[in-house]
């Protein structure tokens, strides 16, 4: 076996590093800016309290039904034909994961 080198060991430190990382849950600081961004953003559509306006309520009830998957997607890429927008510049599949976890628990307050 080669050695690594100066490089090689800093990209295999790296990749444990990323392999060991939890997965899930945002930072704290990342994840009150994504609570502030769905209470805001997503609430100017679906209600301050996320209990519908323009668009669908987001109540853990009126997702109920709706696979993570699909709910994840219209995160990311917005409903044609709607006025649902993509969010993918905005947060990552993990972040609109999160979110779909929170909202299926009853979205947080903003602190």
């Amino acid at each position: 076996m080669r050695p690594l080198g100066a490089i090689g060991f800093g990209l295999a430190l790296a990749m444990q590093c990323v392999a060991a990382a939890p997965q899930g849950a945002p930072s704290p600081a990342r994840a009150d800016a994504l609570v502030r961004l769905v209470r805001q953003d997503c609430g100017s559509c679906h209600g301050m309290r996320l209990t519908g306006g323009l668009g669908p309520p987001l109540t853990p009830q009126a997702i109920a039904s709706k696979p993570d998957a699909a709910l994840v997607s219209s995160i990311l890429y917005g409903r044609g034909g709607t006025p649902m927008p993509p969010w993918r510049d905005f947060v990552s599949e993990r972040e609109a994961e999160w979110i779909v976890g929170q909202l299926r628990k009853g979205f947080p307050d903003a602190r």
